[in-house]
């Protein structure tokens, strides 16, 4: 089945940076479109970054030239490397695949930034 684990998150200082990694399985990785996701307390999961199978990226504007995303197909693996963190980045992060026509999300991985 399809299996996706989040790592990476956790506490950071304002304006400091994170890496957040995603691993893959039960899905043709090199062809399926990857994103990151993001929730804060008491607001709306929203975008924040998205991959496809051939590499064209699109961020969301209040991360942009902040938030940069990666994907390594031999490790099948999709990274979101997080620079300048503000007090407002904090949320629990998500790795989404679309797969089939399907949605498939991993379980968060917390990211705080305290100010």
């Amino acid at each position: 089945q399809v299996q996706l684990v989040e790592s990476g998150g956790g506490l950071v200082q304002n304006g400091g940076s994170l890496r957040l990694s995603c691993a893959a399985s039960g899905i043709i990785f090199s062809t399926t479109d990857m994103s990151w996701y993001r929730q804060a307390p008491g607001k709306q999961r929203e975008f924040v970054a998205s991959i496809t199978g051939g590499g064209t990226t699109d961020y969301a504007e209040a991360i942009k030239g902040r938030f940069t995303i990666f994907r390594d197909n031999k490790k099948s693996t999709v990274d979101l490397q997080m620079n300048t963190l503000k007090p407002e980045d904090t949320a629990v992060y998500y790795c989404k695949a679309y797969y089939f026509l399907k949605n498939y999300w991993g379980q968060g991985t917390q990211v705080t930034v305290s100010s």
